[in-house]
This record gives structure tokens, C-alpha cells and sequence, in this order.
């Protein structure tokens, strides 16, 4: 690379650390009372799916460590937004899934940060945001499989 390439992938991951940060906390502040950023996230990855998935394989699409993903679960599963059940079949091994309570806890955090979002794509415009999108898209796959 030459230098200026080398200023420009600064700028941009400087630019988009700047705005992961600013939109973390803009999000967290709409969040309803007591709902972590990182419990959201793991409710709405699994209303997403619909499904159920391993702690292992949840802390594998959220790129944190086993023990990080296991302290959100805990707190998701105390709050009783979560289900935790054995693998019947490996009793070493466990699956997840939302419970109703998280359905409508997450939904109600979505309904909480919609207008916050809202305003900023408003702001910048659909057509800017939807031509933006692919290439946020190529850089995180990009960086996925670097990782």
C-alpha cells in the first residue's frame, strides 16, 4: 500500500469506529430500563431465526468469547427472556431459545430505538442509505473472513 491508501483506510475505520460508537450509545439510551445493548442483540439474532442455537454458536456470530456470551445468557435467562435447555442427545451441551418474554421485550426495544434510527436514515436519505448498504455489507463479510 502507499500512503495514500494508507490515510484512507484510517479515515474510513476511524469514520466507522466514530459511528459504531455514537450509534451504541445513541441505541443503549433508547433501550428500555434495565435492557443491555448485547442482550438486544442476542434477542433480536434469535427472534431473527427463529430457532435455537448453541451458547457456542451465539458467541461465534457475535465474535465475543464463550464466558462473555454466557454472562449475557445468564442475565437473558434470569430475566426470563430465554430458554436454556440440555442437547438430549449430549448432555454436555446446551440450546437456546427466546422465550415469549423476550418476543414481546424484544419488540418493545425495537419499537423504543425505531424512531431514533428512523430519524437518521430520514436524515440522510433512503437512496443514500440503500446505496451505502452493500458496501458495509462487503466490508463485514470481508472482515469475517479475515478473522
Amino acid at each position: 500500500m502507499n500512503d495514500r491508501t494508507d490515510d484512507l483506510a484510517v479515515t474510513l475505520f476511524g469514520e466507522l469506529f466514530m459511528a459504531d460508537q455514537l450509534a451504541r450509545n445513541r441505541v443503549s439510551k433508547a433501550l428500555p430500563k434495565g435492557m443491555e445493548l448485547s442482550h438486544f442483540s442476542v434477542l433480536n439474532h434469535l427472534a431473527r431465526i427463529n430457532d435455537e442455537r448453541t451458547p457456542a454458536q451465539l458467541a461465534r456470530a457475535f465474535h465475543v468469547t464463550r464466558g462473555a456470551m454466557t454472562n449475557t445468557l445468564t442475565k437473558l435467562e434470569w430475566a426470563g427472556h430465554i430458554h436454556i435447555r440440555p442437547d438430549w442427545d449430549d448432555a454436555r451441551q446446551k440450546f437456546v431459545a427466546i422465550s415469549p418474554s423476550g418476543r414481546a421485550a424484544r419488540d418493545a426495544a425495537v419499537a423504543a430505538v425505531i424512531p431514533m434510527i428512523g430519524d437518521v436514515v430520514q436524515a440522510l436519505g433512503a437512496d443514500k442509505v440503500r446505496a451505502v448498504l452493500p458496501i458495509l455489507r462487503e466490508m463485514r463479510v470481508k472482515l469475517e473472513g479475515e478473522g
